[in-house]
């Protein structure tokens, strides 16, 4: 019988091929012929899970947004009695990507949103993952928000206003730290120290 081949299996295969190249030479530097050296599979493998190049790095950018997403949903998964509060400070770490065993994916999630300026089709991925992550971070505020005392002015905290801040925060500190403006000790304090003044506008008593 003909060898079954999963076809999910090796996109995955080949969109880690893609992260590495593009931590090494960039989205532009990438070739369908090198990610298939890179992949150890044939050129001709490459072409029929991908049409073209920009297909495969649109599957790339997908690919990293998502390993992100199910990080961030595994630690909340993994203690489901942590409080509100943990769990948001717990998002925001993950996707800072402050954490020395993923700079390489911080490099490459930057390089792809440098090309989104040029590229139509690649900010759109990038901005359902953006979404995707909006959504995420306004759902942990509103349960941290909910978990202590409500102020009575609705009108001070917007938790989906303050998730837009929290996670361009978190993007920016990324970039801070790669290019050496900031260690990540610094950029983590930095981090903790707006969780903080969120989560105390969040409990704020009644007046």
């Amino acid at each position: 019988m003909p060898k079954q081949v999963d076809y999910e299996s090796r996109r995955r295969r080949i969109a880690e091929a893609v992260c590495l190249l593009v931590d090494e030479h960039g989205p532009e530097g990438v070739t369908m012929r090198d990610v298939a050296t890179r992949a150890e599979v044939s050129l001709g493998a490459v072409q029929r899970c991908f049409r073209n190049k920009e297909e495969m790095l649109l599957f790339a950018v997908d690919h990293v947004g998502e390993r992100i997403i199910e990080r961030v949903r595994a630690g909340l998964s993994s203690s489901p009695a942590q409080s509100a509060a943990t769990a948001l400070g717990h998002a925001a770490t993950e996707i800072a990507l402050l954490r020395r065993q993923h700079r390489a994916e911080a490099r490459v999630w930057l390089a792809f949103v440098a090309q989104a300026a040029v590229s139509e089709p690649l900010a759109a991925k990038l901005r359902i993952s953006y979404a995707a992550l909006h959504g995420l971070l306004g759902r942990l505020i509103t349960e941290a928000g909910e978990s202590g005392p409500a102020d009575d002015d609705p009108a001070t905290l917007d938790p989906q206003r303050e998730a837009r801040a929290l996670l361009a925060l978190a993007d920016g500190l990324t970039s801070h730290v790669l290019i050496g403006h900031l260690t990540a000790e610094e950029a983590e304090d930095a981090l903790h120290a707006h969780l903080v003044r969120l989560l105390e506008r969040l409990h704020a008593s009644h007046p």
